[in-house]
């Protein structure tokens, strides 16, 4: 059975931070026969909600809202500043994603990313604590633009807190607001999961977005990912949302050097995109 989905690509693949620079890229992801692009906020103040706009629809694509969130944006740290930094960035991504018309933000919002250590369980309750706390503010927040968010499970390497579909699914259930919903990365599951389809069995309704690459960040169909598991598990669930390609390019250095990408994974970033999506939309397609 065919998929009823859409396909989208991060900006990701070519660029850096997203500012007007990467609306050239727009012609080209149409072009390859995209739905949408998904837009990693790195720095709020760089992207004009109403350029993006024009943008998008000049060249027909919809838009996905990805968070980033690095060591100042940390909802589990001990320090309510933190805390604080963290909620007023995510209302700048709001207010991004209500103007373009999103549905949802997205991204692994509970943490900073590469906050990976050894604690005890005792410290990892705490911290598991503040999370559900402050991410119930969050969908409060998140509530009065009339969006969701999308909550992102990590591997092991770039998170000690959510790491599985499970935990993920606890996270939620914790939280006990209608936005908290779930995202997967097929690179995380790749590493975290036993079964792919299990994994999106475990999430099930609460999944709004999906990332893919291939199970060393490259080209989807060129590696070792269960893509017939993929298949089964989003048919399971009525999956019908988009479906995007996130990777990453070793020319901005320092996004490589916070994925560990020290190597070109392609020959060609722009192949990356299209022989891509030609693969997912001919498996999709079955």
């Amino acid at each position: 059975m065919a998929l009823d989905v859409k396909f989208g690509v991060s900006t990701w693949l070519w660029t850096s931070p997203f500012n007007s620079e990467a609306f050239k890229l727009f012609p080209k992801i149409k072009e390859y026969g995209y739905d949408a692009v998904e837009i990693p906020v790195e720095d709020p103040g760089l992207i004009h909600s109403t350029e993006v706009k024009k943008a998008l629809a000049d060249h027909g694509l919809e838009a996905v809202i990805c968070g980033a969130f690095g060591p100042s944006r940390d909802l589990t740290h001990e320090d309510p500043s933190f805390h604080q930094t963290c909620f007023d960035y995510l209302d700048q991504c709001f207010a991004i994603a209500a103007e373009l018309g999103t549905g949802f933000v997205a991204g692994p919002m509970y943490s900073a990313v590469g906050k990976a250590r050894l604690v005890s369980v005792e410290q990892k309750k705490v911290e598991w604590n503040r999370a559900v706390s402050n991410l119930r503010k969050v969908c409060q927040r998140a509530r009065e633009h009339g969006l969701e968010i999308a909550i992102e499970t990590l591997n092991r390497f770039e998170t000690d807190l959510i790491n599985t579909s499970e935990e993920l699914m606890q996270l939620i259930i914790d939280i006990n607001e209608p936005e908290a919903k779930a995202l997967l990365d097929g690179f995380h599951l790749n590493i975290e999961e036993p079964s792919i389809e299990q994994a999106i069995r475990n999430v099930g309704s609460k999944l709004i977005h999906v990332q893919v690459s291939e199970n060393y960040r490259g080209t989807p169909g060129t590696g070792q990912t269960n893509w017939d598991a993929w298949k089964r598990g989003l048919e399971a669930v009525n999956y019908s949302g988009t479906i995007s390609i996130e990777s990453f390019t070793p020319e901005v250095k320092e996004l490589a050097g916070a994925v560990c990408i020290w190597k070109p994974l392609v020959p060609s970033q722009d192949g990356f995109a299209k022989e891509g999506l030609e693969f997912l939309r001919n498996w999709a397609s079955k």
